[in-house]
This record gives C-alpha cells, sequence and structure tokens, in this order.
C-alpha cells in the first residue's frame, strides 16, 4: 500500500513538474524551475540572470545598445508599415531598391547609427549605475527617482532617434516597395 502511495506521489510531482514546464515554454518563459520549501516546482523567470554584470541587461541587449541597434525601439513603426532602413538595406534586392535608394537609405542608417551609438553606450552605463547603486545598498527614493529620471529621458531619446528614422523611409521608396518589404517580413 505505501509503495502505491509513493508512486501515486511521484507521478503527481512529475505531472505538476511537467505542466509548469510547458506552461512557462507555452508563454515564452525563458526561466528554471526550482522547488519551493514544500517541494512543489516553481518558475523562476529571473534565475541565472543574477550573474549579469548589470542585472537588467543581458550581454545581447548591450551589444545591440552600444552598437545602435534598434532593441525593439521602433516596433511602433515598424508594424505598422514604415520600414526600417537596417531591414532595407538588407532586403535592397528583395523589394526592388534602385541605386539611388540604397545610397539615401545607407545614410539615414549612417546617421541614425551615429546618435544611437553614444545614447546607447551612455544608457548601457546608466544601467549601471543603477545596477550598482542597488548591489551596494547606496540608493534611496530620491537617488532612484533621479536615476529613474535620467534613464527614462535617455531611453525616450534613443527611442526618437530610431522612430525618427522609420519616419523618413516610406519618402523614398514606392507603395510596391513597401507592400513587398512588408510581405517579405511576415507583416
Amino acid at each position: 500500500m505505501k509503495s502505491k502511495h509513493t508512486l501515486a506521489a511521484f507521478f503527481t510531482a512529475a505531472i505538476v513538474v511537467l505542466s509548469l514546464s510547458a506552461t512557462a515554454q507555452a508563454h515564452g518563459h525563458k526561466g528554471h524551475m526550482a522547488a519551493s520549501p514544500e517541494g512543489v516546482a516553481l518558475e523562476t523567470p529571473y534565475a541565472g540572470q543574477e550573474k549579469r554584470a548589470i542585472k537588467t541587461l543581458s550581454a545581447r541587449d548591450i551589444d545591440d545598445l552600444e552598437n545602435g541597434r534598434g532593441w525593439g525601439f521602433a516596433k511602433a513603426a515598424e508594424l505598422n508599415g514604415l520600414p526600417g532602413p537596417r531591414h532595407l538595406l538588407d532586403m535592397g534586392d528583395e523589394i526592388g531598391l534602385t541605386a539611388e535608394q540604397t545610397a539615401a537609405i545607407g545614410n539615414l542608417f549612417t546617421a541614425m547609427k551615429d546618435q544611437a551609438i553614444p545614447l546607447g553606450k551612455r544608457l548601457v552605463a546608466l544601467e549601471g549605475a543603477l545596477n550598482a547603486a542597488f548591489a551596494e545598498r547606496a540608493i534611496d527614493e530620491a537617488r532612484l527617482m533621479a536615476m529613474l529620471g535620467e534613464i527614462g529621458k535617455l531611453r525616450s531619446e534613443l527611442r526618437f532617434v530610431h522612430l525618427a528614422t522609420h519616419l523618413k523611409t516610406p519618402a523614398l521608396l514606392s507603395a510596391l516597395q513597401i507592400e513587398d518589404y512588408n510581405r517579405l517580413r511576415g507583416y
């Protein structure tokens, strides 16, 4: 009788763990599973991130920001039919960009990166300072508000750079090129 209960408990626990894992995967969570003090499996989406130099930024986030990549800041434009210069340049042959269009879009892309790179590097530095303030327990609400205000302002400036560039691309393209771009991008 005891072995039946042990076996039932084992299967119940296995089902719980598999269900939680499947639920996490279905919702796009990439966390780890851990056990609660009661032995119940728990999803811990931040597990492993405590080892990051800047807890709020992955290595890819830092690389994207420091190299002027969009970091998702231009989705409002991109997903509403205003293409971005990087993707246009990548898809130039597929959408039939002319040499003149390629040059003009290349200039937009260069100007955007020239603005975005220093802002991205500064944002990484500010997130690093915020991380350090918490790690050192050298922060209070007033300092937190000031730091978040500076980070928010910089994020807004950086997002503006990316979105404003998307505003300029449709004037360089035909309606058919924009339609082809959106179709090829899966929108």
